[in-house]
């Protein structure tokens, strides 16, 4: 009772004081955004919040959604997408908010750069650090309007290509949320303007020198290597901003997206190409071991430090080593502890072809349909487990009969008859009584997608022997990527593809199998107009025999969903575009 009474009295004082100083909120050290001008760490932030919505910050397994894989997640979006409910209201592939997100941090941080005291001790440096994060954020918006072009540019209902908005001030106002759509035109040329301006500002790569490198002329060469030298690896670069630039001159070549079929475009993006594949030797420069760039021995061997091409050959850009087993445990077989959930399918498999070269439905092949993984390519078993696969020192078996690993013999085995090796890691131990992690890291940007893309490019513009004024062809790519993966030389069947048509088949077949599952096909068969709804297929085992069977129906619209949908919400609130058939 005497508890109650204080109770009482001290709310009564509330209400009675309640105009009183003693109430009134104090300052409880929370930061403003006046802070942004006074702490360099701060104010770095809004750049680095930018950095965080890059896509491909991690492997988004959307293989899962094409003809080239399914997941025995029940739960999956992918899944979901792909057998029906893709819509502008369900939509797993939205990159719109994220990107604009991004977008919004980097006009925010391009209005108070100038003003921050990144060195307020040294005028000298505190211009450099000005000149290099100025340059990333041109950058990284070229990057995020690349990604938002890919996902979500399109066309109208009246059937012209569009792009998107462009929001490049900051503070936006509710009414710039309303702008119309800038033509596609229009929009390309806007993000080879930030691509542009970044490469007044950055050097190609980071990295600790001896010498200064063109442009730079002048800075003593201790505060160079202050701003732009070790620290700095992985940051935005000149090297990624003109790897973007070509990408973007792909996409911008591809039949989605050029239907008149310019061949201006095409012999655009194979230059920008062949700018980044001459600084290292053109076809010389193919990694020998970039096809498997995620095992241990190129992982430890990756270096930060190593001068103008940094890391291992194979790699032009990627996240910073981490160390985990996520990867291992979704996607290791049942009896290895994992989740077994991306499940590669057998269309995939029969795209490899036999080492001799010749794809499996040639008569030169040499295929053998009761003995289907004998003589095949090497990569096959590189990046797929299939039956009678040696992985960490057991033999799985998804044969009938063949225990959990068997076709659907428990919630976590595989649907279609194989799983997943590539991108991981055989001596991560997933057992949870011993389990045990290994480095990994993630890629944005390897050399092997800039030769394929430089391939496709040049193959449209010039034929497969043609090579532009860069000494190479589209078949010598191909040709130095084939070998590398093991087929036998001399190349019979490559040597016998000489017409364009035909190289094109070729290159869009090596390009499936050397990137798959790294994020490439979902959209490379949208920008090709290719078929999207290829049931996906699976194979059951039971001795000799090798029964195919259909696993999973795509129910996609080849109409219109080429191209991805604006986000629901956003066209109705603000009156946006929306593309056709959405």
């Amino acid at each position: 009772m005497k508890l109650k009474k204080i109770f009482s009295l001290f709310i009564g004082l509330l209400f009675l004081f309640s105009a009183c100083t003693m109430l009134e909120p104090e300052d409880d050290n929370h930061s403003t955004f006046d802070r942004v001008l006074k702490d360099p760490n701060f104010a770095e932030g809004l750049l680095i919040r930018a950095y965080t919505f890059i896509p491909t910050n991690d492997y988004r397994f959307d293989e899962v959604a094409t003809d080239d894989a399914v997941t025995n997640d029940k739960f999956s979006s992918y899944m979901r997408m792909a057998t029906g409910e893709w819509s502008s209201l369900y939509n797993p592939q939205d990159l719109w908010t994220n990107s604009n997100r991004a977008i919004t941090y980097i006009n925010e941080f391009l209005t108070v750069v100038n003003d921050v005291p990144w060195k307020w001790t040294d005028e000298e440096l505190n211009d450099l650090y000005v000149r290099r994060l100025t340059g990333e954020s041109y950058a990284l918006r070229g990057l995020f309007k690349y990604f938002m072009l890919r996902n979500h540019g399109g066309l109208d209902p009246g059937g012209q290509l569009l792009g998107l908005q462009i929001l490049d001030t900051y503070p936006v106002a509710q009414d710039d949320f309303a702008k119309s759509r800038a033509g596609f035109d229009e929009y390309v040329k806007n993000i080879y303007a930030d691509l542009d301006e970044a490469l007044k500002y950055l050097p190609l790569d980071y990295g600790d020198r001896s010498t200064l490198p063109s442009g730079f002329s002048g800075i003593p060469m201790d505060k160079y290597n202050t701003v732009f030298g070790n620290y700095s690896q992985q940051r935005m670069s000149g090297r990624h901003a003109k790897a973007i630039k070509a990408r973007l001159a792909l996409l911008v070549a591809s039949p989605a997206f050029n239907p008149a079929n310019d061949q201006s475009l095409w012999a655009k993006a194979a230059d920008y190409h062949a700018e980044l594949l001459d600084e290292i030797n053109g076809v010389g420069g193919v990694d020998p071991k970039g096809h498997i760039f995620y095992l241990k021995e190129q992982i430890d061997a990756a270096d930060l430090n190593s001068g103008d091409r940094m890391d291992i050959p194979e790699i032009l850009w990627r996240r910073p080593i981490y160390t985990d087993r996520v990867k291992e445990e979704n996607n290791f077989p049942p009896s290895l502890f994992g989740r077994g959930q991306v499940n590669p399918s057998q269309n995939l498999v029969d795209a490899f072809p036999m080492v001799n070269g010749y794809p499996i439905t040639h008569p030169e092949s040499g295929y053998n349909a009761s003995d289907p993984y004998t003589n095949r390519d090497p990569r096959l078993d590189l990046y797929i487990i299939r039956d009678g696969s040696r992985y960490k020192n057991t033999t799985i078996r998804t044969a009938v009969g063949g225990g959990v690993n068997a076709v659907d013999s428990v919630t976590n085995s595989t649907r279609t008859g194989y799983y997943l090796k590539k991108l991981l890691r055989e001596d991560v131990n997933a057992n949870p009584a011993s389990a045990a992690n290994q480095k990994h890291f993630n890629t944005h940007i390897r050399y092997t997608e800039l030769f394929l893309n430089y391939a496709e490019a040049a193959n449209e513009a010039w034929g497969p022997t043609g090579s532009g004024t860069h000494g190479y062809s589209a078949k010598d790519v191909v040709s130095a990527i084939r070998q590398r993966a093991g087929i036998q030389q001399p190349d019979a069947y490559l040597a016998a593809v000489t017409d364009k048509e035909a190289m094109r088949a070729l290159i869009q077949n090596e390009r499936r199998l050397e990137l798959c599952f790294e994020g490439f096909r979902f959209w490379d068969l949208r920008r090709w107009k290719k078929d999207l709804t290829e049931p996906v297929k699976g194979v059951t085992i039971q001795g000799n025999v090798y029964s195919y069977f259909t696993v999973e129906q795509r129910a996609y619209n080849n109409d219109y969903m080429h191209y991805g949908p604006i986000p629901n919400n956003d066209v109705v609130k603000f009156g946006i575009s929306q593309n056709a058939g959405w």
